[in-house]
């Protein structure tokens, strides 16, 4: 089980610390990322770390903006996200997979979270 918390509602250029808490023992078994959807627009994927926090891999959009972490001792997966934009405005989503291409592919997805709503405003 998943559970984003975070959103909020912040001006153009602020900032929103993302966290996604998992419920089990086995988080560290797991690759995990980060989607987002905006009304009227399909998922996207936006940023994935791998199951040692080693590897991190995000979409064009967020990069230098975004930064994806994890502390497998607290079982939660962090997006930092700075400089926002307008177009960032969506419905974001922590994922699990025992694949990291699978959640760069969005392909299969092992588990889902319940959303947060991001609106940044301009």
């Amino acid at each position: 089980q998943l559970q984003a918390s975070g959103g909020g509602l912040v001006q153009a250029g602020g900032s929103l610390r993302l966290s996604c808490a998992a419920f089990g023992r086995t988080f560290s078994s797991y690759h995990m990322g980060w989607f987002r959807q905006a009304p009227g627009k399909e998922r996207e994927f936006v940023a994935a770390v791998s199951i040692s926090g080693a590897m991190t891999y995000y979409t064009d959009s967020v990069k230098g903006r975004f930064t994806i972490s994890r502390d497998n001792a607290k079982n939660t997966v962090y997006l930092q996200m700075n400089s926002l934009k307008p177009e960032d405005t969506a419905v974001y989503y922590c994922a699990a997979d025992s694949d990291y291409q699978g959640i760069i592919s969005d392909h299969a997805i092992d588990y889902w979270g319940k959303g947060t709503q991001v609106t940044v405003s301009s």
